[in-house]
């Protein structure tokens, strides 16, 4: 007779299998080659509570090769989560609890969102950053209150992807012994061998970042594969296990081959694969009541383990009353109701670059805001987004609040996400704008997500100057904008800025984009709080309604006001908007948003120093725009402003042409 385990591990392979096969699509391959992994890692070595699955302290488990998913919601459900057999059998399918790769949000256990390789591993960094944050600010010598290990299930294609190199460097350089990664070596990607594209010695390139790397020869031997986690547990270093699999363990057919990955096994060979594992064929979705009364042993022990976690939590608390207020704090999302109040936020009287507005004000934050915690990619001195007095976090002092990236834009956009994933730290990231092309795929899962990072994007235009085109962003406004629940904030001077800070910080569904001057902007008269419902009237008409509404937002608003004061000498009444974002606008109710810009009022001329896509929506098919659609070039900024058109001059010269047709 089989033993308990390999039946379990034989469950797992088969709930996958037989989900996949009544979907008729999904990636039965890498759950039947990793099973016995990711069972010994549940069932021997993760604290986890699946009656309380955001429990603090438990060990994160993020499948970065997220096509797996089917690996992750078997053991999820064979661990007694809120996830039926019901929901299994309705894998991939409309409205299902498990849809074709995890989703954080959506389905319980699912730590983050994964399926673009890499992303997971990056996320990962960030955690395991974030707890030994954690531990650093809260933890006394009798009460470990955070201390969990951060297990990551990565596969080839993850390791091949560029951002986990730059995670992976990172982490080495941070001396993350809490990061764990199994690595699923089953030498074989959708493409076929690893060998055509892949021939690298991944356990010498670990070793070169800092990693404490072991190998396990035989994927099935449970064993082997608990001794190697426990030498990683104890190591000082971030852990690479390279775990050798077979892709499609068990089926006689397929296994080995790229065969196995991402499509259904077909009936034949499914029925011949439960023949080979001495599985039986019907029914589907067989979970044996052995396998059943097993886990609930290992469920309880797990529910015991988070008691006595509980327990030492209250007597932390009685002990520590002031840390236990600060704890909570942290972990709140609630803004402190003395920050908006602080006068220090709003104090700006001369020309000022927003990327330096935003520098001072972050450090108002910071006083309100005590884990505020994050760093730029190798730019501090660029973005202004140092904290000050708040330490550099580092292997030999985890209680800093600045992170240095190094030039890793990538990586660090998905470690502010693993950071925001974790809990009881507010995540930032920073780099010139335009290099936000580096990072959009993990702006994008935050958006997806619905996570709280803040990304503070400077020298965001043609007003870069000298440094040319190449650092000159054109497209990213439209880019940035186009991806659903990501607020993108172009503010225009400083206590626009601030209003801008305020509703980032504020903001617990979604990410928040702060797009900022490289050049000195004047203090405009009106600007303030206002700014936080995305647009609001800031230089009113004479007369009972504008003959033209003029749109800006960012360096072009003060255009626009130049521009106003012209017009009406000429006798035509503008209305200027600044319009810091289209995402808070159009929250904004009807009757506001008709308030702002008034469906009678036909002609209207929208600045902005980006791409016009997107613009349309607001002008109208009577109103203009004046944009910029190619590239910049290298020469000082005031010429390059005026050389395309961003000048008053060209605003009153644009809006009488539009008053005459």
């Amino acid at each position: 007779m089989k033993s308990i385990e390999a039946q379990v591990v034989n469950t797992i392979r088969f709930l996958a299998v037989d989900a996949v096969e009544a979907a008729k699509s999904g990636h039965p391959g890498l759950p039947m080659g990793g099973a016995p992994m990711a069972y010994t890692l549940w069932s021997r070595f993760m604290h986890h509570s699946p009656s309380d699955p955001t429990w603090t302290n438990r060990d994160r488990f993020v499948l970065s090769a997220g096509h797996g998913s089917m690996l992750l919601y078997a053991l999820l459900h064979l661990f007694d989560y809120d996830l039926t057999l019901d929901d299994l059998k309705q894998f991939r399918q409309w409205g299902s609890k498990t849809p074709g790769h995890p989703e954080y949000g959506h389905t319980v256990g699912v730590e983050t969102t994964t399926g673009p390789l890499g992303q997971g591993f990056a996320n990962a960094v960030g955690m395991a950053m974030a707890e030994r944050r954690l531990a650093a600010e809260f933890n006394k010598p009798e009460f470990d209150l955070v201390g969990h290990y951060t297990y990551v299930y990565t596969g080839d294609g993850c390791l091949m992807e560029g951002i986990t190199s730059e995670a992976a460097s990172l982490a080495g350089h941070l001396k993350l012994g809490r990061l764990i990664c199994l690595y699923d070596d089953n030498e074989i990607t959708i493409d076929g061998s690893t060998k055509v594209a892949f021939t690298e010695d991944v356990d010498k390139r670990f070793a070169a970042y800092g990693w404490h790397v072991q190998r396990v020869a035989d994927g099935t031997d449970m064993q082997a594969i608990a001794d190697a986690i426990e030498q990683a547990q104890r190591s000082q270093e971030p852990s690479l296990i390279m775990v050798r699999t077979a892709i499609g363990f068990g089926s006689p057919n397929k296994q080995g081959l790229s065969a196995a990955h991402g499509s259904p096994l077909g009936t034949e060979e499914v029925k011949l694969t439960k023949e080979n594992l001495q599985w039986p064929e019907e029914p589907t979705f067989f979970v044996p009541a052995e396998v059943r009364d097993h886990l609930r042993s290992v469920t309880k022990k797990l529910e015991d383990e988070k008691l006595a976690w509980d327990k030492l939590y209250a007597t932390y608390r009685d002990q520590y009353p002031q840390e236990a207020v600060r704890w909570d704090a942290w972990h709140s999302n609630e803004l402190p109701t003395t920050l908006e109040a602080d006068e220090a936020l709003w104090q700006f009287e001369k020309p000022v670059a927003t990327r330096a507005a935003s520098g001072q004000i972050m450090q108002v934050l910071a006083q309100h805001l005590p884990n505020l915690m994050g760093g730029s990619a190798d730019l501090n001195a660029s973005t202004k987004t140092y904290l000050k007095g708040l330490g550099d976090f580092q292997a030999e002092n985890y209680q800093g609040n600045n992170i240095f990236f190094g030039v890793r834009e990538h990586a660090m956009g998905a470690i502010a996400s693993g950071i925001a994933l974790h809990g009881g730290l507010r995540a930032y990231a920073s780099t010139f704008f335009v290099f936000v092309d580096y990072m959009k795929p993990t702006v994008r899962l935050a958006a997806l997500m619905g996570l709280p990072v803040v990304y503070v994007f400077t020298h965001d235009s043609i007003g870069v100057g000298e440094d040319g085109p190449t650092h000159q962003p054109i497209e990213q406004l439209a880019n940035l904008r186009s991806i659903p629940n990501l607020h993108v904030l172009r503010p225009a001077d400083g206590r626009e800025t601030a209003a801008a800070w305020l509703a980032a910080v504020g903001r617990t569904d979604g990410p928040t984009a702060l797009i900022l001057t490289r050049q000195n902007l004047p203090q405009l008269p009106g600007t303030g709080t206002d700014a936080q419902k995305g647009a609001y009237i800031l230089g009113r008409e004479e007369g009972q309604a504008p003959d033209v509404i003029l749109l800006a937002s960012g360096s072009e608003v003060q255009l626009a006001l130049k521009a106003k004061q012209v017009l009406w000498e000429k006798g035509i009444d503008v209305r200027v908007v600044s319009m810091m974002s289209w995402e808070l606008f159009l929250a904004q109710s009807q009757t506001y948003r008709e308030q702002v810009l008034p469906s009678s009022v036909k002609k209207r001329l929208a600045i902005e120093a980006g791409h016009s896509m997107g613009w349309h929506r607001f002008t109208g098919c009577e109103g203009e725009i004046i944009s910029i659609d190619h590239f910049g070039a290298s020469a000082p900024a005031n010429i390059l402003i005026e050389e395309f058109g961003f000048t008053a001059e060209h605003i009153i010269e644009k809006v009488v042409q539009l008053k005459e047709n």
